[in-house]
């Protein structure tokens, strides 16, 4: 018997010997088109051995992994070359649409003296036949449609140089200096509106030969004028609304830089940015009052500004603000937060931080102030969609962490703004948010050891974070405690959620002692969380909250109070009970009626509870809102076999003429009885536990119908 190595040697011998006979060797990893196309084994060489002696080409596709990449920047090309053809279309569309209209109209005078004047007014009376004009709501960026008559007329106008707006409405003509982007061909698309500038020119040094400088337009105003410019709002009412916002409401949307973006710089750069927050200071200050008419009017103005935006290109950055704005301080902010983020990625500023990064370039002040503020609206943006996708349970969108790599380079820079270390702060921790979520959601509940080790090892990484960004409040020299406030309140609330995402569909009832274990962990985050904005400093600023705030502020003191159901034994009721009454009452004087109604309806589930009826305090009443009426039925249209309702003394209301009650079908299914050892995270996300109502105060009082969205 040979040697191994002689066998092997002799093995390829004759594999090499046996080759001219047309025998293959075994099957190659890949097989080349030819092979694959007969369905022939191939031997992965290049060329194969069946190729060769088909005297054929032999040709290997690339594979799957390999083309991926090259793939999806290929689609994403071939995306933006559309898009770019649609645009350069409908200019060209345009164009040629109005060159026919004046060619037709030129030939119609032919020579003659024909001028707007010439033009009678039609009428009724001599056109029967005329239908009915049609009315058009006066909205912002919205126009009825012009007769072909107003248009001759306008046409045959003589030539007034003015500066066209092209906010929201109009391609940007700034040029990217991005390798691995492709630009829109500005001059392409602005051609139309530079030929016709260019005629005007010609016009204009025609009819004054004394100068032949060229008229050029500056920085182009926005379109939309705003509230104060309509008349709508007085000036020092405005100045007013302006200082209420920048006293608390940019703390929550960590936007703006106060330094920069003073109230006359957000009224000549921004309408809707600027509409947006007086009418957020509107609301604000009328408190639990009356919805006063600066309130829908500024609403009204900001919100037909955001209207336009859906059909047009956006060239502003501010348009983004203000979008972000409308959503946050709306309770349907999925669908705004979405269109931010695609006016963001529009524009670019997705690359902002990158740029900024960059220090090889020299730029100057103005350029670098640009990218600053670029740089804070996209990670505000970044981090508004990523929690609006965890609270509602929907996929995230914005996936790419390199997307915010370079986010502490705002911290160390000369422009920083004092709202700058929340937001990276956020920013952060919405990464780590994520990735508690897509690791937990799946188990459904199971909690073992291992889950047990994910959670300790999510609490640590949850604490290293805050002291990280604790220690960091001397880079924005941060006099006062409040942000840090925030910033803890920030910390206990991701604990306390991520006990829940962990705790979805189990039945608390009959717990393990795993899950005990970190359902009192839960306890405690929601109560230090529940002591920070009842706090002096957190109490006052409380009430310029976003909705946000607000929704995880209510969802803390309900999982306390469901806690306290479960193991009333274990727990001071009274303690415990009597904080989240603070924070009722509080809620209600901030005008958060509808954060503080999901407790008002578990206390008063917890008072017919014999177990602790006497540990806690008897509800103090109040008037009753009028939103509460739209949901509110008469006890005798009531089954006397469903679980009984609640009355208005129950929930601390007085009680009304009507005697009506809130029905138990109306509560949220969290709040129900059946889901009451429920402690997971609710099925439609944090907004599970506000009952729909479609009332005319929006929960701030009686004031005339506004949109859902208020």
């Amino acid at each position: 018997m040979l040697p191994l190595t002689n066998r092997t040697e002799s093995r390829k011998r004759r594999r090499g010997s046996d080759g001219n006979s047309g025998r293959l060797p075994k099957r190659g990893k890949y097989a080349c088109t030819a092979c694959r196309r007969s369905k022939s084994k191939c031997d992965g060489e290049s060329p194969c051995r069946r190729c060769q002696l088909n005297d054929i080409s032999c040709v290997f596709a690339k594979t799957g992994s390999e083309n991926l990449t090259a793939a999806l920047v290929s689609l994403e090309r071939i995306s933006r070359f559309e898009e770019q053809y649609v645009a350069m279309q409908s200019n060209m569309t345009a164009m040629v649409s109005s060159l026919n209209q004046i060619l037709s109209i030129l030939q119609t005078r032919g020579g003659s003296s024909f001028t707007p004047s010439n033009v009678a007014p039609t009428t009724t009376e001599q056109n029967p036949h005329r239908e009915q004009e049609q009315t058009f709501p006066p909205l912002p960026g919205f126009a009825p449609p012009v007769s072909h008559l107003a248009i001759m007329s306008i046409l045959l106008t003589p030539f007034q140089p003015r500066i066209y707006g092209s906010y929201g409405i109009a391609p940007s003509t700034t040029p990217s200096d991005d390798e691995d982007e492709i630009p829109l061909p500005s001059l392409a698309l602005n051609a139309p509106i530079e030929a016709l500038q260019g005629l005007a020119n010609a016009a204009l040094a025609r009819n004054n030969p004394t100068t032949s400088r060229k008229f050029t337009q500056a920085k182009p105003a926005p379109a939309f004028p705003h509230v104060v410019e309509k008349g709508l709002v007085t000036d020092s009412e405005a100045r007013e609304l302006y200082h209420i916002f920048f006293a608390g409401c940019h703390l929550f949307i960590p936007v703006f830089d106060p330094t920069y973006d003073t109230y006359e710089s957000l009224m000549d750069r921004t309408p809707w940015t600027f509409d947006a927050i007086l009418a957020i200071a509107s609301k604000i200050r009328s408190g639990s009052g009356p919805m006063t008419q600066t309130f829908h009017a500024c609403l009204a103005e900001a919100q037909g500004i955001a209207r336009s935006s859906l059909f047009g290109p956006v060239v502003r950055k501010e348009a983004v603000q203000g979008m972000l704005l409308l959503a946050a301080w709306s309770t349907n902010a999925w669908l705004p937060s979405g269109h931010a983020v695609h006016m963001a990625l529009d524009l670019g500023l997705h690359h902002a931080l990158e740029k900024l990064a960059n220090t090889s370039k020299t730029r100057s002040k103005e350029e670098e102030r640009d990218l600053v503020i670029s740089a804070r609206i996209w990670l505000c943006v970044y981090w508004f969609s990523h929690q609006m996708n965890l609270r509602t349970g929907r996929p995230v969108v914005l996936r790419q962490e390199s997307l915010i790599r370079h986010c502490r380079i705002l911290l160390s820079h000369p422009m920083v703004s004092p709202t700058d270390l929340r937001l990276v702060a956020q920013v952060e921790l919405i990464s780590q948010k994520t990735e508690i979520y897509e690791t937990l959601a799946p188990l459904k509940g199971r909690i073992n050891d291992n889950t047990l080790a994910f959670i300790k090892e999510a609490n640590v990484g949850l604490d290293e974070w805050f002291q990280d960004f604790d220690g960091l409040h001397h880079l924005i020299k941060d006099e006062h405690s409040l942000l840090r406030n925030f910033l803890a309140g920030e910390l206990h609330f991701t604990k306390l959620w991520l006990v829940c995402v962990a705790l979805m569909g189990v039945n608390c009832s009959t717990m393990s002692f795993q899950q005990r274990e970190v359902a009192f962990q839960a306890k405690e985050a929601a109560m230090n969380f529940i002591q920070i904005f009842l706090t002096r400093e957190c109490r006052a600023a409380l009430r310029y909250a976003a909705h946000d705030t607000l929704m995880i502020t209510a969802f803390s003191g309900v999982f306390i109070l469901k806690m306290v159901n479960l193991f009333p034994a274990e727990l001071d009721v009274f303690a415990i009970t009597s904080e989240v009454v603070q924070l009722v009452e509080h809620l209600s004087s901030i005008a958060a009626e509808r954060y503080a109604l999901p407790l008002r309806i578990m206390l008063a589930y917890l008072r017919r509870k014999e177990s602790v009826r006497d540990s806690i305090l008897p509800p103090i009443l109040t008037s009753l809102p009028t939103s509460y009426e739209k949901i509110a039925v008469k006890q005798s249209d009531l089954n006397v076999f469903v679980t009984p309702a609640f009355t208005m003394e129950e929930l601390g209301f007085l009680p009304p003429r009507s005697g009506s009650v809130i029905a138990h079908s109306s509560v949220p299914t969290w709040l129900q009885e059946k889901s009451l050892t429920d402690l997971g995270l609710p099925a439609n996300g944090l907004d599970g536990i506000f009952i729909e109502v479609r009332g005319a105060d929006g929960w701030t009082g009686d004031f005339l119908a506004t949109p859902d969205a208020w």
